[in-house]
Formats: C-alpha cells, structure tokens, sequence
C-alpha cells in the first residue's frame, strides 16, 4: 500500500514511462513542474503550445529539451485540442493543463468527436499527505462540482473509488459527511449519504469498499470520537476517502489541510477515458510533480 506521495515516485522510475501532452505549456511554472517530473524519471512530456516562448522558458530553467517532442499550436484552443486528441488516439496517456483556462480545456476534453469524455462525471479528486494521519487521505469533490445532486455523488464516488485503488489497498473505507450521523430530512447531505451507505450494501460500488454515512468529520478520522459517542463504525479513524457534500466544504477542508496541517497533496481529475492533471501556482513545487506522478501511476492503472 502507498502511505506516502513519494512512494509513488519510486514505483514509477525504472517503469517504462507514461507520456504526458501538456496543452498550452509555455508557462514557467508548469514547464519547471514538468522539468521536475522528466529529471525524476517519471514521464515523457509532449509540450503542446508557442513552440518558441517553449523553447524560450525552457532555456531559463534549464530544462534540456533534446528528445522531447514541442507541437507547435496557434492559439490555446488549438493547444488543448491538439493536448486532449493525443490522448484519444492513444499517441499519450493522460494530459496536464498549462496556461489556458480550465473551461477550455474541458470543452476539448468533452467534445464528442476527439474528446475524452464517458458515461460518468468529471470531478476532482485530491491525495492529502498529513502528518498526524497515517495513510494518504483522498478527498472530493472540492474541485469542480458545486452541488452535486445524489446520482451525480454516485459518480464522483467511483471516481474517487477508481483513484484510491490505484494505492494498492485492500479495502478502500468511505466516509460521506455530513454535520451529524442521523438523517434528517431538512439536510440533504445526510439523506444522500444514507442512500450512499444502502447502494453499497447492495453492491454498487463494486467489491473490497465499504461506504458509511453520514458521518461527521471528527467521527470519521477519529475512533476516539467515534468511541466516545458510543457510534458504531467499521471505517471510523482509517478513512481512504472524505465524500464532501458540497464544493464549499471540500475547497474549506482541503485548504485547512494544506494551510494549517502543513500537508503534501497530488490532484486529478477523473471521469475522463485518462487523467487531467490541473496545476495551481499556489501549490508548491512538490505539490505539483506529485501531481503528474499520481496522475501517472492512474494513467498505467486504467489503460
């Protein structure tokens, strides 16, 4: 089982490397992240982009670009066109957004003739590293969907489902949150985690999960709280997945993490035929190639 971010750097060197289109890299933050993740032996980009400014950047950072393959686009709409139809027809494994918009690399990734899209929902799905929990932590979806409805939460489960699998566990444990474990009709969040907990008992999240809800956060990540509240749990304090109700309380947990627990974390979206990496440039340097490898090590795993 992968415990920590950097495992999954050391399971990926000396495999043979999975190959990255960046849509729209002529952006140094994004070209030092993929610089980063070359030098670890990790990937093989194709830079999709302003092959010059590529070529310009590249020269700062002292990325050495012999061997890697620059497709020279236009504009940033024909950069996540040409970024996404690499990956459909099979010349990439996963793609990373550069310096574009999410919603216009989306659209590509949704389009219907080359795109990337299925039956399921996009949404986004983040790998926490916290030092005073003792395995990674996934956490969706504070990302993309706003208010998903219950079926749209089914999808979004999955999704997470597909990612945490990828970490080598034996049994991937749920926890759909909610502010309190009886359902009450006036919350819509405890009433769609229940209806979680029952579409697992009768198989539809597939074999080795379990899914509880709702569940509050301190009885989730804690069996001291669990204990104390006399709540019967078999997930409580060994948590793979938080199932957020809402994108505010996904964004709020997942910043408090990162900002007030100090934690290392790795993104993706997932619900595309390959995973979408998306970088911010307020993730960390390490943040970010942690990101490309997870997307990496999912790209290897759902071929």
């Amino acid at each position: 089982m992968i415990k920590e971010l950097k495992d999954i750097l050391d399971i990926l060197k000396g495999e043979e490397k999975v190959i990255l289109s960046v849509a729209a890299a002529e952006e140094k933050e994004v070209l030092q992240a993929v610089k980063d993740a070359v030098e670890n032996q990790i990937i093989e980009p194709i830079l999709v982009g302003d092959k010059d400014k590529i070529k310009l950047i590249s020269e700062e950072i002292k990325f050495d670009l012999t061997g890697i393959k620059i497709l020279n686009s236009n504009s940033i709409e024909e950069s996540a066109r040409i970024a996404v139809e690499l990956v459909s027809t099979k010349n990439a494994d996963f793609v990373m957004k550069g310096i574009l918009d999410t919603s216009v690399l989306l659209k590509s990734v949704l389009n219907k003739d080359y795109g990337l899209r299925t039956d399921s929902l996009l949404s986004h799905v983040v790998a926490y590293q916290i030092e005073n929990y003792h395995k990674l932590l996934l956490l969706t979806d504070g990302g993309m969907n706003i208010s998903p409805n219950y079926e749209q939460k089914e999808m979004i489960l999955k999704n997470a489902i597909q990612a945490a699998k990828v970490l080598g566990l034996d049994t991937v444990k749920v926890a759909c949150l909610a502010a309190k474990e009886k359902v009450d009709t006036k919350m819509q969040a405890t009433v769609d985690a229940d209806l979680l907990q029952k579409a697992f008992v009768n198989g539809k999240f597939g074999k080795n999960v379990i899914v509880e809800g709702p569940l509050s956060f301190d009885i989730a990540l804690s069996k001291e709280a669990s204990d104390i509240k006399g709540f019967k749990s078999e997930v409580s304090g060994d948590i793979d997945i938080l199932l957020v109700p809402t994108i505010e309380v996904g964004n709020g947990i997942g910043k408090s993490f990162t900002y007030m627990a100090d934690a290392k974390s790795a993104g993706v979206i997932m619900g595309a035929k390959a995973p979408i990496v998306l970088v911010s440039r307020a993730d960390s340097a390490e943040s970010k190639l942690y990101s490309i490898a997870y997307g990496a090590l999912i790209a290897k795993n759902i071929k």
